[in-house]
């Protein structure tokens, strides 16, 4: 129904060709405010409403004498925005049209118009006249002569009648509108929940599902037209130590990049997909030219070359590639994936930043990764982890203050493997922390079993990776394995590399403090070969730095190598901080080591890393007495160790 604020619309056409009866109407319906609204009180007693008082209907009154004049005064209208809500058309109009076929003419300019046939004869079937004008809902017969009551009774009836029929319409469009508005949406909805389900939501790639259905078809292509096609497998190499070192959003930001530079490399019939991780697949398009997926790799090297800005920091990356040819190599998608990947580890294998192309034998390799990645998972349970110990010695007194624990793994088949082969293993697949928690408690474990013994009281360096110092619980894991092993924090040395603790400095600041404040001594390991900020190292609650063993090898025969020693001792000292050197194996080393004040080092010169056992023994060959303080005043953990003088 209408709102009481609408206006409603009083315009009326009196369509006759009977001057005096335009009269009669502006009489009844608009000859002034006092006979209309008698009239307009009139038509609602019959109704059995009371009229508002002091109101008037208002009509707008318009007149035409002949039809052809009524349909252009109706066009008119409808042109200039102001329709006619509705229309009194006499039935006879000589000499131009009758009623019927200007009502035909009116509703077919304006079908919404209402109206009244006036008629002063009886001639005319009605039935038939409905029957003709189809429109039955809005049109109305008054005989003439009429009573005004009647005329009064018409306009207000149809007038509103007009209006509610244009709120309806309107109120309809508005909720077809509504619902076209939520067809839309949820079209688009559903065509993003398509794309989300075939495209990596990372890089926009194609994902898996995508990628195995384009070789699907790239199959049926090859085999309709006789020819061959190649997947190439990308792996970017030491991917994991970005993500480490940096965190997941510099990986996440270096994934982007890379998706749109191998985007770039093919042309628009290929496909480039995002496997997971940071392995990228390419299904370059069928082709006569087996060198075509060659010269693909060698642009997707050429690519990567260039370095990638994230954080400020300028990081180089590149790909290892593995492609493998359908049908010559495999023809099932799940072999000639497999096949693919085994060629790229045989890239990483010889080197990294290359391609190979799959060859027999090679997939012997990737199948050995597998099955070792799945011993590692029971090798913890089954208790095929070891721990060995390198001295740490003080450089100038020759004294044993300590030892680095060092993690081997006896497999029950193939025997020792050596940490080179398995680390990298367990830090893909996860199993790193597990193992890294492990060593803690074991190192603690063995450290008081030492001090019940009866051996001098040593402190026990551990290392710990990337993921295992950034996975949130660093500080409760170290204070639990102390606690259960009833150690002191004083004789307990974590060892993190420069980058680990470079990739979020203001984070590790946060918890080396923590682990510095329970009294744990911290060293950085690997110095010199990361990209500290010496205004972060200041900060750092850190006791020691580890010169990397690369520049102890050749200390001797390459100045350069003898001048960064020189410098990190100084830099160390200059901020009261301990030097350790890894690698010695020479009394030269040893000696330049002296003269450059070098605090302590480990290495083959003293011993290699040993089984308990034979460490155990290899200090209570060295029988000690003259207890002393610890080799070196500590500074931030505030703690001392009793060492031991040989007699």
């Amino acid at each position: 129904m209408a709102n009481i604020s609408t206006p409603v619309n009083r315009r009326i056409l009196i369509i006759d060709d009977n001057q005096e009866i335009h009269g009669d109407f502006r009489k009844v319906i608009g000859a002034g405010p006092d006979d209309a609204g008698a009239l307009a009180a009139a038509e609602l007693a019959l109704l059995g409403e009371r009229s508002p008082s002091g109101t008037s209907p208002g009509y707008e009154i318009d007149s035409a004498f002949q039809g052809q004049e009524g349909v252009a005064r109706i066009r008119q209208a409808l042109d200039e925005g102001r329709p006619y809500a509705m229309a009194f058309v006499d039935m006879r109009m000589p000499p131009g049209w009758d009623g019927l076929e200007t009502i035909e003419h009116l509703w077919a300019i304006d079908p919404e118009v209402q109206i009244v046939i006036c008629s002063a004869h009886s001639d005319y079937d009605w039935t038939e006249v409905v029957a003709r004008l189809d429109n039955s809902d809005k049109l109305l017969v008054v005989k003439k002569p009429f009573e005004a009551i009647e005329v009064l009774q018409c306009a207000n009836a149809l007038t509103r009648k007009w209006q509610n029929e244009r709120i309806v319409r309107r109120h309809v469009e508005t909720l077809e509108q509504a619902v076209d508005a939520r067809t839309q949406g949820l079209e688009s909805a559903n065509k993003q929940l398509r794309h989300l389900a075939t495209h990596d939501a990372l890089t926009g790639l194609p994902n898996r599902v995508l990628m195995d259905d384009r070789l699907s078809q790239s199959i049926v292509l090859a085999d309709r037209q006789g020819q061959t096609f190649a997947v190439l497998l990308a792996d970017l190499d030491r991917f994991k130590l970005v993500n480490d070192s940096l965190g997941h959003r510099a990986g996440d930001e270096l994934l982007k990049e890379v998706a749109q530079r191998l985007k770039g490399v093919v042309r628009d019939v290929d496909t480039v997909a995002r496997l997971g991780g940071d392995e990228f697949v390419l299904i370059i398009a069928p082709s006569p030219e087996r060198d075509a997926a060659q010269q693909v790799a060698k642009r997707i090297i050429d690519a990567l070359q260039p370095s990638v800005r994230i954080a400020g920091i300028e990081i180089h990356t590149s790909p290892s590639i593995g492609i493998a040819f359908y049908p010559g190599d495999a023809t099932t998608i799940e072999t000639l994936l497999a096949h693919a990947d085994a060629a790229m580890y045989c890239a990483k294998q010889r080197g990294r930043n290359n391609f190979q192309c799959f060859m027999p034998g090679m997939n012997t390799a990737t199948q050995e990764k597998v099955r070792l990645e799945s011993d590692l998972r029971v090798a913890l349970e089954q208790k095929q982890f070891e721990l060995h110990y390198q001295p740490k010695v003080n450089t100038a007194t020759g004294i044993m203050h300590g030892a680095e624990a060092l993690l081997r793994w006896n497999h029950p088949v193939r025997g020792s493997i050596p940490p080179a082969e398995f680390i990298p293993i367990a830090e893909e697949s996860g199993l790193i922390g597990s193992i890294g928690a492990w060593v803690v408690r074991e190192a603690c474990r063995q450290a008081r079993a030492w001090q019940v013994a009866g051996l001098p009281p040593l402190r026990v360096a551990v290392n710990l990776s990337p993921s295992q110092f950034r996975q949130g619980n660093i500080v409760e894991m170290i204070g639990d394995a102390l606690d259960l092993a009833g150690l002191e924090a004083r004789f307990l040395e974590v060892e993190l590399t420069e980058s680990t603790v470079m990739s979020d400095p203001e984070e590790s600041i946060a918890i080396l403090e923590k682990l510095s404040t329970m009294g744990v001594l911290v060293s950085v390991d690997d110095f010199g070969t990361g990209y500290s900020s010496m205004s972060y190292l200041r900060r750092f609650p850190i006791d020691k730095l580890k010169i990397d063993r690369e520049f102890i090898s050749e200390i001797m025969s390459r100045t350069e190598d003898a001048s960064i020693v020189r410098a990190i001792i100084s830099l160390a000292h200059s901020l009261k901080l301990k030097v350790v050197a890894e690698g010695v194996e020479s009394t030269e080393q040893l000696e330049f080591l002296k003269t450059l004040g070098c605090d302590q080092y480990q290495g083959f010169h003293y011993s290699k890393a040993l089984p308990v056992a034979d460490f155990e023994a290899l200090v209570r060959a060295k029988r000690y007495d003259e207890p002393e303080l610890s080799e070196f005043d500590p500074g931030r953990t505030h703690s001392k160790l009793a060492v031991y003088r040989p007699r």
